[in-house]
């Protein structure tokens, strides 16, 4: 029998599974991006974090070092074909994303898999897509009930879909997706 490497096609299969359906998802947001952004830009922290869930499912699923960062990537290909237009952030909120949620779990050396991490991750998130949001869309233009809100929203919307991902991943790891053998 072979030896067992931490990514074996096992693991692969399940990032690329966890990868296609959190890409749809992605690929959903983008979409909503501009009518959100245009309309009531103060909600656009919920939209975007929904880019959380491929790697907090994944890491919560199997609890393996790089597989947010690899499904993260390959849900960011699947939102690129449905909403090519953002192929390019998309990419690069992979990397953001998916790179900040392993550098979390490194910082624990891959031990560490209570919640409480994983919110670390989504209230660091939150806090970047604030300020770069912020400076995009001119948030000092807006009124102060606006940037309250956007601020407020732009955490809360990584740290309410990591909630949803921990869930689906939990349950994911109960039904046996993550059974070594």
């Amino acid at each position: 029998m072979a030896p067992r490497t931490v990514l074996s096609t096992r693991v692969l299969l399940t990032c690329a599974a966890i990868g296609v359906a959190t890409g749809l998802l992605g690929g959903i947001a983008g979409w909503l991006t501009i009518p959100v952004i245009t309309g009531a830009v103060f909600l656009y922290g919920l939209v975007l974090g929904v880019h959380v869930l491929p790697g907090i499912i994944a890491q919560e699923t199997l609890r393996l070092p790089w597989v947010a960062l690899i499904t993260h990537v390959l849900a960011a290909l699947v939102a690129s074909a449905m909403a090519p237009q953002w192929a390019g952030r998309f990419l690069g909120t992979a990397i953001l994303f998916g790179g900040i949620q392993e550098l979390v779990a490194a910082l624990t050396r891959y031990r560490v898999w209570k919640a409480w991490r994983f919110f670390v991750s989504a209230v660091v998130i939150g806090a970047i897509v604030a300020v770069v949001v912020g400076f995009v869309s001119n948030l000092a233009a807006l009124a102060p009930w606006v940037q309250i809100s956007y601020i407020a929203l732009a955490i809360v919307g990584p740290v309410a879909w990591t909630a949803v991902g921990l869930a689906i991943g939990s349950g994911l790891r109960q039904a046996g997706v993550a059974r070594r053998g």
